[in-house]
């Protein structure tokens, strides 16, 4: 079998990936995830990512209101790491991309060969309208286009140090970058749609997937083939990392019995915002993720595929994950994230063929 990367998707908003007033309750800090990713790197986690969330969902759990930002985040975890690869997320209608290539530029003169950048278009219209940045719901047409010049005028200035780019959303006159990154930055996205994937198979270096279901770990499938057939025709070899929750316990009667109480707890009202926020997106596909946010399936964690059993089951369904043509790493997600990263390195790592050798 063979192996595959496996990262951590730390929780820079409260409550992690639970919407829900019966999981686990705490808010972000940068001692709680800087303690999860040096227990991540102390057990051979090959990656972090932070997402960017500007507003959250409200309700009871008052879920994703309490966030912090994500480069300053990566970039005081980058000087208390030494090893593990750490991504930061740009809302690319926040940050202009000259500015985020010298941040990155920046934070890998911390962590040199560390740093990549996750590209987020934006799906959650209210995040950018609180602040006078929504462009419109048209925006929702275009934005693979925009992000598609965001990355272009990044990777001049990485690799020439200068940008003369002249696009229909961004204009560079003479902009300058020094110094650059001295092994590259990593560009990485979340593309679910057909044009998401195209952009990914063009400009990223890895593409998350997300994965689905309910303990069916190789359901995602097609979204990797989807993926491998669009690299194919560029001609550039973009890995699929797929996004799961593991809610593990020492048996599988345990482990269902702590997401039976994490869904007894879902939270309603948080949980209608986050439908009718995403339903705004009337272009998206059947694949992207503003279509599978609204699936009532799961909807307590954000409907991402979920595996729940003990240690061996979820061991063995993370192998299956990794027997999926296309897969290069697994992101996971945890109810209680220094308990799950804790018990994923001592008694589910040890047990999976797809890590021997990584570790």
């Amino acid at each position: 079998m063979s192996t595959v990367d496996i990262g951590v998707f730390i929780p820079i908003g409260n409550n992690g990936w639970l919407i829900s007033t019966t999981s686990p309750q705490y808010m972000p800090s940068f001692e709680l995830n800087k303690q999860i990713v040096q227990k991540a790197e102390a057990y051979g986690f090959d990656f972090a990512l932070s997402m960017i969330k500007l507003r959250g969902f409200g309700g009871k759990s008052e879920f994703w209101d309490h966030n912090l930002e994500s480069f300053t985040l990566m970039s005081a975890l980058a000087a208390v790491t030494s090893k593990i690869k750490l991504f930061a997320s740009s809302a690319i209608l926040t940050l202009p991309p000259a500015i985020v290539a010298r941040m990155a530029t920046t934070i890998d003169s911390v962590a040199p060969g560390r740093f990549g950048v996750n590209i987020v278009t934006g799906w959650q219209s209210a995040e950018y309208s609180q602040m006078g940045l929504w462009p419109g719901d048209e925006y929702f047409g275009y934005r693979y286009d925009y992000a598609t010049e965001y990355v272009q005028v990044m990777k001049e200035l990485w690799k020439d140090g200068v940008s003369n780019f002249k696009g229909k959303h961004f204009q560079m006159e003479d902009c300058k970058l020094s110094p650059r990154p001295k092994d590259g930055v990593k560009i990485v996205a979340a593309g679910q749609s057909g044009r998401g994937i195209e952009f990914a198979s063009q400009y990223a270096d890895f593409n998350f997937a997300l994965g689905t279901g309910i303990n069916t770990p190789t359901a995602y499938g097609e979204a990797t083939s989807r993926l491998v057939e669009a690299s194919a025709k560029t001609g550039r070899d973009v890995g699929s990392y797929v996004l799961f929750m593991v809610i593990a316990g020492e048996t599988d009667e345990a482990a269902q019995a702590k997401w039976k109480l994490y869904n007894d707890g879902a939270d309603a009202e948080a949980l209608a915002w986050m439908k009718s926020q995403s339903s705004k997106d009337t272009k998206a596909d059947a694949h992207s993720t503003a279509k599978s946010l609204g699936l009532p399936e799961g909807a307590v964690n954000l409907n991402m595929g979920t595996l729940i059993g003990s240690y061996e089951s979820i061991a063995s369904m993370l192998d299956e994950v990794a027997s999926v043509p296309g897969t290069k790493g697994i992101m996971l997600t945890f109810d209680d994230f220094l308990e799950g990263v804790e018990k994923f390195g001592q008694k589910i790592q040890p047990l999976m063929k797809s890590r021997q050798g990584k570790v």
